[in-house]
């Protein structure tokens, strides 16, 4: 599941990193802030992960705490992909052979595909899509499923490639395609933030006979995503 901070977390876990851990008197020096305050924070990061504690010997008197953060805090620390992901993506599409270009498209689309498999492939749609909702959220997406209308929907409330589409909306068509592999139904987008709107929303529906079933390649290569009303 992916972690998610508080406004100035990430700079108290960037000085303790700094300081190689500490004590909880150390930290307050360091810091600038009171024990009860270190206390209350110290006690939420661990709880999600992102410090740990250790009994350290002392030389005189008895062993003390000392708080360190942790593998999944320097992961969160360094979670700054979006210029590498735009480099990347722009490059890929700059491909001048197609088939090379299509081919590195499609192992990007199934990397993806293969990150949420935790989705039934034999359950009833609404449970595809409830159980794709949790397993996008599992990684940081803000999104919901929702059945009140004709068709379900998938519904992302935060556009998670926004910057990336702004500059090629194939990356809107990358998910769609990787949304109708994972849940093997035919999948619309039919709202995106690209065009105005508050949210990006996936329309779903089973396969109607004759269609192409979501095994058979589906990315697209044009940019029609951004013509959506």
């Amino acid at each position: 599941m992916r972690l998610s901070i508080q406004p100035g977390d990430r700079q108290f876990m960037e000085r303790l990193h700094e300081m190689g851990g500490g004590t909880i008197h150390e930290i307050c020096r360091q810091q600038g802030v009171t024990a009860t305050a270190v206390r209350h924070r110290l006690v939420r990061l661990q709880e999600a992960g992102l410090v740990t504690r250790e009994l350290v010997p002392s030389k005189r008197g008895r062993p003390h705490h000392v708080y360190r953060v942790t593998r999944d805090a320097l992961r969160e620390m360094g979670d700054n992909y979006a210029q590498l992901a735009q480099i990347l993506w722009r490059e890929i599409r700059n491909i001048e052979e197609p088939a090379i270009r299509e081919r590195l498209a499609t192992r990007v689309e199934n990397a993806l595909v293969e990150q949420l498999r935790k989705v039934s492939p034999t359950a009833p749609l609404n449970v595809r899509l409830s159980e794709l909702a949790a397993a996008l959220r599992e990684r940081g997406f803000q999104v919901e499923s929702d059945e009140s209308g004709l068709l379900p929907v998938l519904r992302e409330n935060n556009c998670p490639y926004y910057e990336l589409a702004s500059e090629d909306p194939g990356i809107c068509e990358l998910e769609q395609a990787v949304f109708r592999k994972v849940l093997n139904a035919d999948v619309h987008l039919t709202q995106c933030c690209l065009n105005g709107h508050s949210c990006c929303e996936f329309q779903t529906g089973e396969f109607q006979t004759g269609e192409p079933h979501a095994g058979e390649p589906a990315l697209a290569t044009s940019s029609s995503a951004s013509g959506i009303d």
